[in-house]
């Protein structure tokens, strides 16, 4: 029998894959498995009080208005709320230039939607987060993969890339303990990234879901900041963030600031999305923060996932066989783990299900393949001793390849 969809599916739609993470989370619903997989924050770390104050509040005092349709843009006082909470980062930008969207994920899709055609160049760090690269696959953009270090995003091969002639469409970030690697970009990169972006007309992406999670110093300068600090404006950085990893992430309020043309393309784009974010939500994000929770709540998230990083470093040095290392974040939700040459990681995968235990093989985050003996480890969801025992379950199965 004919298949009646298989030739129906835009080209585009050929180079989709499904997510490792959303798969693996499947597998890894039974209770007795420990799971290093999916970026959750932890459960317990949610203000389940705050929230659901916010939400009789916001039903108590305009239920209808909670209820109905909204401007696309966004609820204004949470954009008001927003745009001067980043003005305190270095970010000063008019609630003008402030979209509400749900989750940060919607605003690497409106990037993808708005800058890419196919066989655009569009430059990453390799390994780079596999959402973005899920949601641009079927744009079918030319990967220009840039290598990382310990120090973040290589500069010196980003302004070879750039030197050469090649433009991408724009350079894709995340600049603060980088999903997968954990690792953050440094601050002398930072102004050298700026520097480069307006010599060469480059446009950043800049995704910055974790940048309030350090455990050590002070919070990164975002390149927004940096943009505008050097311009007076923003002009070469679209800024994302969200509320998943601050609040919770079944909220799916995110944002965006950006410079005005492209705010406005992004606002004509989105009503044909999703006519605009969600209503309800938008105002219990905004009646739970308006009060200063954040600035009393996140320094708690950090406490508990500085615990628990140091658990999950303490039990790698433990229970890893030699020849295997892994980054050592200062804030985040990640570490990022090297394997020696031979072993695959998606094959460790195979025998750590055996033993109750799941990460994220690396290969998912290349975007151009590679990858195979790299893994990811998230330390935020699991308790202390989960970590323990699954780090130890872990390092059984490594020694038993």
């Amino acid at each position: 029998m004919t298949d009646l969809w298989s030739a129906r599916f835009a080209s585009g739609v050929q180079q989709m894959r499904s997510s490792a993470v959303r798969d693996l989370l499947k597998l890894t619903e039974q209770p007795d498995v420990i799971s290093f997989g999916g970026g959750l924050p932890a459960p317990e770390s949610f203000p389940i009080e705050e929230l659901a104050a916010a939400a009789e509040l916001a039903l108590l005092e305009n239920p209808a208005a909670a209820l109905q349709y909204g401007l696309t843009e966004g609820y204004r006082p949470l954009r008001e709320f927003l745009s001067l909470r980043m003005a305190t980062l270095g970010i000063r930008v008019p609630v003008e230039q402030v979209m509400v969207t749900h989750g940060s994920q919607q605003g690497l899709d409106i990037a993808g939607r708005l800058l890419i055609d196919p066989g655009a160049p569009v430059a990453v760090e390799d390994p780079s987060y596999l959402g973005a690269l899920g949601a641009w696959r079927s744009l079918q953009p030319s990967w220009v993969t840039l290598r990382l270090d310990r120090d973040g995003l290589d500069v010196d091969h980003l302004e070879q890339v750039l030197a050469s002639g090649l433009r991408p469409r724009f350079l894709y970030v995340v600049s603060c303990f980088q999903n997968p690697t954990g690792v953050t970009l440094s601050p002398e990169r930072r102004v050298r990234l700026l520097e480069i972006a307006a010599r060469y007309g480059l446009v950043i992406l800049e995704d910055d879901p974790y940048g309030e999670l350090y455990f050590e110093g002070s919070r990164a300068t975002p390149l927004a900041a940096l943009d505008v600090q050097m311009h007076g404006e923003l002009r070469h950085v679209i800024y994302l963030s969200t509320f998943s990893k601050q609040l919770a992430p079944g909220l799916r309020v995110g944002w965006m600031a950006a410079p005005p043309a492209y705010i406005a393309r992004a606002t004509i784009l989105k009503q044909g999305l999703d006519l605009h974010s969600n209503s309800f939500a938008q105002r219990v994000a905004y009646l739970t923060c308006r009060d200063g929770l954040l600035d009393r709540h996140i320094p708690i998230i950090r406490e508990v996932y500085r615990a628990r990083r140091d658990v999950m470093l303490a039990a790698l040095a433990t229970e890893m066989p030699a020849g295997v290392n892994w980054t050592k974040p200062a804030g985040g939700m990640f570490c990022w783990l090297t394997l020696p040459d031979g072993l695959n990681a998606t094959e460790l995968l195979k025998r750590c299900l055996e033993q109750k235990v799941a990460f994220v093989p690396g290969a998912a985050f290349y975007a151009d393949g590679g990858g195979e003996h790299t893994a990811r480890l998230n330390f935020s969801f699991s308790s202390p001793d989960k970590i323990r025992a699954g780090v130890a379950r872990m390092g059984a199965a490594f020694r038993g390849a």
